[in-house]
């Protein structure tokens, strides 16, 4: 980005928008904004996506209630890029973390602009729980400094594999769990959600909207020095009696626990009388954990799991309600992505986004709409910090997917082959051209990925 950080809050905060909006000759609220996305949830974990086997009431109540897309996309298929995407507005080529690793090159900066200092600069209060993964205690990149007023939850992503932790991240502090890796007192997704609940309702009476970041870490797996089969719950209830393995009780656990509470946070918002005044969004930061089990058949009618370039690790699940904007028992097949929450979030505040982004409003395929700007693609990239380097780009209804630097490019038809069964790289040799054209222009080099750099005994790329 050109423009800088503090000359973009600079500005920002000389034009900024306070709480109330003229349309006409009403002043109306802007929304509140809470944003809600769950770790490593495959496209088919919902019932609303298609799950049969494990129940998730609320969130096909939120999605019965709201508008629910088909072809949403993370910003990556492994968990930090696609944060930065989140925070940033820029795509994977362009983000400051590209990769889950190296993870002190890839921390935000202060030259970067996050969603909630956007909305900070322009009058929200911001509050955040769960994983960050984009700055530890004590970096520029921590939360509280990249623009959220309360933070509580996991700075650092493999802390984040401890459900039963000693401490949490809480704001410029900790809070303090000594002992309960042992007395496994504490489930860390439990207290996430009393904090985001307390934010909530600590907004009640502001005068001020509110942005809510909730970054569970359900149904993601847990560290083996926790749980020898990498999933630690506090109960496999509702699943205890099923005819299970008790790997695929504990994930169907999970995704029971998550739904529970965001059942919790959607009734909090509703009986506050703020139903109408707020954007609920729930969505997950890339696809499905390969080792879920076959029975719950994770991705449903896509192809592949995190960590892969297939729409099975990219295409996530993704519901928005907001009563009275957003059309009820909707679905959408407008192709969004994360990068897109920026811009989005921003023009409902009636602020300013950074000039030099990559995400596009979908304020209008909210309301029911099309998009209102045109985008020319999508791109993503894996495997910096690996022996290959992997490239995917979706551009109109055409999906290419390259292997390796010097791979040769995968071409699926989205419209008749959402599954990617089918390469028909042959049949459409222009259109290969073109997606070439944009694997080899669409991703800048990075300074945080620098050529000559080794991390675990392979060379990092960049361009």
């Amino acid at each position: 980005m050109q423009v800088t950080r503090r000359a973009f809050l600079t500005a920002s905060a000389a034009a900024a928008v306070w709480p109330y909006r003229a349309r006409g000759r009403a002043a109306e609220r802007r929304p509140n904004i809470i944003f809600i996305m769950a770790d490593d949830l495959g496209y088919g974990d919902l019932g609303c996506y298609g799950q049969t086997l494990i129940g998730t009431p609320n969130i096909d109540r939120l999605a019965a209630e709201g508008l629910r897309f088909t072809q949403a996309y993370a910003g990556a298929p492994v968990c930090a890029p696609s944060r930065a995407v989140l925070m940033t507005g820029l795509h994977n080529g362009h983000a400051p973390a590209r990769d889950n690793v190296p993870h002190y090159a890839t921390y935000l900066q202060d030259r970067d602009v996050t969603v909630a200092e956007v909305l900070k600069q322009a009058g929200y209060r911001t509050g955040g729980v769960g994983k960050w993964s984009l700055g530890d205690a004590g970096t520029v990149g921590r939360a509280t400094n990249q623009g959220f007023d309360m933070w509580l939850g996991y700075l650092n992503q493999d802390h984040a594999h401890y459900y039963f932790t000693e401490y949490l991240d809480d704001g410029e502090g900790r809070l303090e769990l000594r002992g309960n890796s042992r007395s496994r007192k504490h489930y860390s997704h439990d207290l996430l959600t009393e904090r985001a609940l307390q934010f909530i309702d600590d907004c009640r009476n502001d005068e001020r909207p509110f942005f809510l970041y909730v970054a569970y870490t359900l149904p993601h797996f847990s560290s083996r020095d926790e749980d020898p089969d990498g999933l630690a719950v506090p109960t496999t209830e509702p699943y205890t009696d099923r005819d299970w393995d008790e790997r695929s009780k504990k994930y169907a656990a999970m995704i029971g626990m998550l739904d529970r509470d965001v059942g919790r946070i959607t009734r909090l918002v509703d009986d506050n009388g703020l139903s109408r005044e707020t954007l609920i969004i729930f969505t997950s930061d890339n696809g499905a954990h390969a080792t879920v089990a076959p029975r719950f058949n994770t991705s449903g009618p896509l192809r592949g799991f995190k960590r892969h370039l297939t729409e099975g690790g990219l295409r996530v699940p993704f519901i928005a309600r907001w009563p009275g904007t957003v059309s009820a028992g909707q679905s959408s097949d407008e192709v969004i992505a994360f990068q897109d929450m920026l811009p989005t979030f921003a023009e409902l505040a009636g602020a300013a986004a950074p000039e030099e982004i990559d995400g596009v409003s979908i304020v209008t395929a909210l309301k029911g709409g099309k998009l209102d700007a045109s985008r020319e693609y999508l791109y993503w990239d894996y495997g910096h910090c690996r022996a290959r380097y992997d490239q995917a780009v979706r551009w109109k209804n055409w999906k290419g997917i390259r292997l390796g630097r010097r791979g040769k490019i995968q071409l699926y038809n989205l419209d008749t082959d959402i599954s990617e069964s089918k390469d028909v790289a042959e049949e459409h040799p222009d259109v290969v051209r073109r997606i070439a054209h944009l694997m080899a222009t669409a991703a800048t080099p990075s300074d945080r990925y620098p050529i000559g750099k080794i991390y675990q005994g392979k060379p990092l790329w960049t361009r």
